[in-house]
């Protein structure tokens, strides 16, 4: 989406909402892969499968109400991307993409329908951070929180973690992961993936103090093999692991690809700290290998969200086909770099009525409690067409939906 026209952002009205829709809708094909046997069990990892969800309507409701206050001008009003990251003080920061600002207004709409609204000029930025403290959301960093590096280029934060300055430091800092795009042409028009970088805010303050590339990716000539890494973290004996996903566009290839890269605890805004996974072996500066995805029966969306229960990594992304609009499906492994099982058990969450589309299944275990997932997924206008005028006619489809999972032994 061009990022030098705000009229045209207003009439697209999204940004990495439909980007994710397109990719994900081609993402998964049904079926367990032969390859996983005894051994998958060793050192307490099992089979996963999700047992049973449920929708959580208190954290929905909580975005509803802070979304609807229509008490100030320059506060979130709704947002795909989400993400979220416990502070050392019990705050919880949620990190959104493309955000809408501004007020909103109660019902009747323009339209006449019973749907809480915002105008059509209502502000949009590429980026924004909101506060939670026990459970109810009071405020709205400064929007956007990372600028955009050049026109025509901006930031989205994806997973964050708060890690020591450097390793062995005994000074904390939050670190952000950032994808960078920039604008492109069809099939590109929600932005081209350029680059991975990583910001680190202070502690308590927020405040952001650098930004630094971690993997370039304008070197590759074909925009659908560059790998932003970033969608989800997992840290275990000292690392960081840190997931990603190529744009693998349908016409050229039925499914995207994971990606795993590792970090030494407080490395992460370190370039030379990286190393990716290669297919064989870790290696600094080197082209990634993809983990997931054989191009033909299995895949993920470019956001997706990993979590451990227990011994076992359980991957979550959206399903295969037309239903990779509505339905998560879940994979299962015993180490970052797979192999990875399935997909295994799907569900569908509830979407508003009307073309409504799901995408961008992330965890928060910061919320998960009792063998219990949190779990959220966002909501955006499927048509291109209109989608602006859509999501400020109805403020409501522009906001995450949260569900509760809970796992239990799969095959």
């Amino acid at each position: 989406m061009p990022d030098d026209a705000a009229g045209a952002r207003r009439r697209t009205g999204t940004g990495i909402a439909l980007a994710l829709a397109l990719v994900l809708g081609a993402a998964l094909v049904s079926g367990w892969p032969d390859d996983h046997g005894p051994d998958d069990e060793a050192g307490g990892c099992r089979p996963r499968t999700v047992a049973a969800w449920t929708a959580d309507p208190a954290l929905t409701a909580e975005f509803v109400r802070y979304g609807d206050d229509a008490g100030r001008t320059d506060d979130w009003t709704g947002g795909d991307g989400t993400h979220s990251v416990r502070l050392p003080d019990g705050r919880l920061l949620w990190l959104f993409s493309d955000t809408f600002l501004g007020q909103v207004h109660r019902p009747p709409n323009p339209a006449g329908e019973s749907y809480t609204w915002r105008d059509t000029a209502a502000p949009l930025v590429r980026n924004s951070a909101v506060l939670m403290r026990d459970g109810r959301l009071e405020g709205t960093l400064p929007a956007p929180l990372f600028p955009d590096p050049a026109p025509g280029r901006w930031r989205w934060p994806v997973a964050a973690r708060v890690e020591p300055r450097s390793p062995g430091s005994a000074e904390q800092v939050l670190r952000v992961v950032l994808w960078v795009r920039q604008t492109g042409q069809h099939p590109w028009i929600y932005g081209v993936p350029t680059a991975t970088e990583v910001a680190t805010l202070s502690l308590p303050a927020l405040r952001l103090e650098s930004m630094v590339t971690v993997l370039d990716q304008r070197q590759i000539a074909d925009p659908s093999r560059r790998v932003l890494f970033g969608t989800t973290l997992v840290e275990e004996d000292g690392w960081t692991y840190v997931f990603g996903g190529d744009d693998g566009r349908p016409a050229s290839r039925p499914a995207s690809h994971a990606y795993v890269a590792r970090v030494p605890d407080g490395g992460l805004a370190d370039p030379a700290a990286w190393e990716y996974w290669s297919g064989a072996a870790w290696r600094t500066r080197a082209r990634p290998g993809p983990v997931l995805g054989d191009g033909r029966r299995t895949g993920v969306g470019s956001a997706f969200s990993v979590a451990r229960d227990e011994g076992t990594y359980v991957l979550f992304t959206m399903a295969a086909g037309a239903k990779g609009l509505t339905t998560v499906a879940s994979y299962w492994a015993c180490s970052p770099t797979g192999p990875w099982h399935g997909p295994a058990h799907e569900f569908a969450p509830a979407l508003p009525q009307g073309g409504t589309a799901a995408y961008n299944p992330q965890t928060h275990p910061e919320l998960s409690e009792d063998g219990r997932l949190v779990l959220s997924y966002d909501v955006n206008w499927l048509e291109t067409s209109g989608a602006a005028a859509m999501l400020s006619r109805n403020v409501a489809l522009y906001r995450p939906r949260f569900v509760t999972v809970r796992l239990a032994p799969g095959r």
